[in-house]
């Protein structure tokens, strides 16, 4: 569908990549990754053709369609949300609109004449491709995108120019969802929606009918939308089959191939420098030792890229706070007439990780503020506990900071005790690289001053962390960062983040802030959940029944929602092996799968090395063939004990593949 063959691209005097070639097929799902900077979106201004290659060339079949999904930067106005997305349509609508003329020239015409039959045939012709493209349906179409995307009804009949950036990028997406292009093109699709919303396009795009190309710092999102990665490293497209964890994998045995085969290189041209230095100067060994020379040339040495260490940070830990951290009784707030919370109660214990999910407007960020004491309830009480300090990160945090400090200054002031080089490779992980860290905070941008924002927190935290958004703006290197540090802080955390991978790697208990279904006019109410975001989808997809009646009088604004022994087993066990969570299970049986698969690949691939291990070629073959054996025969071995301990799990569970 389109090829790039021996494609290069500069930035100023910068190579991004070169010698790219590429076929992407006509049901690509893949996804492009690499360090910032690697040039991930200017290769998607190529493939969408808004910028040109300096070397090599771009192939694309002819009448093919593409549609591309920038950052951000996008503006929509003069028209109505819903009249906006219909534009995509508008070739079908005049198509309709030549179909009632040909009706209509029907009806007057005689059926005996020519112009009868040639009007005729333009009407089958018309009507078969507006059933291909399901006309009669287009403002159906039209409304389960945008409220796929968070759209509420009442939104629809508002003006674009109504709505904030991240509110016009989701109109770009739906027109985009709904043109259906032959590739689809989305430059951090996920950056501006929110958790409800990122698992609605992850379940639209497993439908999707033809190839699409993305770029997301969201590993969840990657791992379940692509079977391809195409990594941007060192300038050189590099192509893995499977999905961002499988790609993880495969990177790390790659580099393990290339590290042995470095060291294996090394030691010959070691054994052959050492030959030659030895007989040099001896006439009777002259002819080996130029044959030596000659293949000691020959010889293309193998370079190992350097790799970017993996950033770590600790963080200082804080005084210990007591037993109770936070306890909230009958607490409701609302703003004039909208009621926003409704009686809501909750405790929160020592060394929390909760992770605050809901739909967007529910009032996750007005609870974040409450308990942080930015803004005081209507009603009801919230009580910190013993030596509780609370630390707030709110979504436009860098409104505070001095826009006329240092950024290296203003940090070290907030971490006095922390060495410099400590807080350069901090900034580091946060893309504060170089230079960059001398510069004043107000020429940064917002999102890169919220960065900075929450780097500084982290230097200098409280025992209790409020985050509302932590991830925005951050890429995978600086999530990692961030959930390591989070993961070994000893103190009690609450976040907000519509990031899969960063809710499941550190919550431990959700708290949802659900709308009132059965009266809109009232507040939100507070649902709590034990266990990580994937045990609160499963119970929310009925795996646990709600115990309702667990709901305590002295709590009567909360929902306890949790499982007996026996419920959480699941049916047909006794209550000691409880139920596996069903992504968890299903993962199980796919590598099962894998490796069921994969055993009888390493036995004949262990029966041919064998055979040829038996046949004398040179000493140096039968050392290759006898690592190549060693490193089989551990693999089978390897393999067989996953398949044991998988095959056991699954049969506990009643669902082996």
């Amino acid at each position: 569908m389109l090829q790039l063959s021996g494609a290069g691209k500069r930035f100023g005097p910068r190579l991004l990549f070169e010698n790219a070639d590429w076929l992407i097929t006509p049901t690509e799902k893949a996804a492009l990754v690499g360090a910032n900077g690697a040039g991930k979106s200017t290769l998607m201004k190529v493939l969408c053709g808004m910028e040109s290659l300096d070397y090599g060339t771009m192939q694309r079949m002819k009448g093919m369609t593409i549609g591309y999904l920038p950052q951000d930067g996008l503006t929509l106005s003069g028209r109505t949300v819903f009249k906006e997305c219909l534009t995509v349509f508008d070739e079908l609508r005049a198509m309709e609109r030549e179909f009632e003329t040909v009706a209509h020239a029907l009806a007057e015409l005689d059926p005996a004449s020519a112009e009868y039959a040639v009007a005729a045939n333009k009407f089958s012709h018309l009507e078969g491709r507006l059933r291909h493209h399901d006309v009669y349906a287009l403002d159906a179409q039209v409304g389960g995108v945008l409220t796929g995307l968070g759209f509420a009804k009442e939104d629809w009949t508002r003006r674009t120019e109504e709505f904030s950036g991240g509110w016009q990028m989701r109109i770009a997406l739906a027109k985009l969802l709904l043109e259906k292009p032959d590739l689809l093109l989305l430059d951090e699709p996920t950056n501006h929606l929110d958790l409800e919303t990122r698992n609605w396009l992850e379940n639209y795009l497993s439908t999707w009918p033809s190839g699409y190309i993305l770029i997301s710092h969201d590993r969840y999102f990657l791992d379940v939308t692509v079977n391809k990665i195409i990594e941007i490293w060192n300038k050189v497209l590099h192509f893995y089959h499977g999905n961002y964890e499988k790609y993880v994998q495969q990177k790390a045995e790659r580099r393990a191939q290339l590290e042995s085969a470095y060291r294996n290189q090394r030691e010959h041209m070691k054994h052959l420098e050492a030959f030659i230095s030895r007989f040099r100067y001896q006439a009777t060994k002259a002819k080996q030792v130029q044959s030596r020379i000659k293949e000691l040339e020959k010889i293309e040495r193998i370079e190992i890229p350097l790799e970017e260490p993996a950033p770590h940070f600790t963080f200082p830990q804080p005084p210990s706070s007591g037993r109770t951290v936070a306890e909230v009784a009958g607490l409701s707030m609302r703003y004039g007439e909208k009621r926003v919370l409704e009686n809501v109660s909750f405790t929160i214990e020592r060394g929390d990780r909760i992770a605050l999910v809901g739909v967007n407007g529910a009032g996750k960020s007005t609870l974040i503020r409450l308990l942080s004491g930015q803004e005081r309830p209507t009603a009801g009480t919230l009580k910190l506990g013993h030596n509780v300090v609370a630390e707030y990160f709110a979504q436009d945090q860098y409104k505070v900071l001095d826009p006329a400090a240092r950024m290296l200054d203003d940090i070290g002031r907030a971490a006095p005790k922390v060495a410099e080089k400590d807080l350069r490779s901090l900034l580091g992980c946060f893309l504060f690289s170089g230079d960059d860290v001398f510069k004043p905070l107000g020429v940064l941008s917002g999102g890169e001053r919220n960065r900075y924002a929450l780097a500084r927190i982290l230097v200098s935290p409280a025992n209790f962390l409020l985050l509302d958004e932590p991830t925005n703006h951050l890429d995978l290197r600086a999530k990692d960062v961030l959930l390591e540090a989070i993961g070994n802080f000893n103190g009690t955390v609450i976040f907000v983040s519509h990031d899969r991978y960063f809710i499941d790697g550190l919550g431990q208990k959700v708290l949802e802030v659900e709308r009132n279904l059965e009266d809109p006019s009232r507040g939100s109410r507070v649902n709590v959940y034990p266990g990580n975001y994937e045990d609160y989808l499963w119970r929310k997809e009925g795996g646990a029944q709600v115990l309702a009646e667990a709901t305590t009088a002295a709590e009567p604004g909360v929902e306890i929602v949790s499982a007996t022994a026996t419920e959480a087993a699941g049916p047909g066990t006794t209550g000691k092996t409880r139920r596996m969570n069903p992504i968890r299970l299903r993962q199980m049986q796919e590598r099962l799968a894998a490796v069921e698969a994969e055993i009888p690949r390493v036995e004949t691939s262990l029966a041919e090395a064998e055979q040829a291990l038996g046949v004398y070629i040179s000493a140096e073959e039968t050392q290759r063939l006898s690592e190549e054996l060693n490193a089989l025969r551990e693999q089978q071995a390897s393999l067989n004990s996953e398949w044991e301990e998988l095959s056991m799990q699954l049969e506990e569970q009643g669902a082996s593949s």
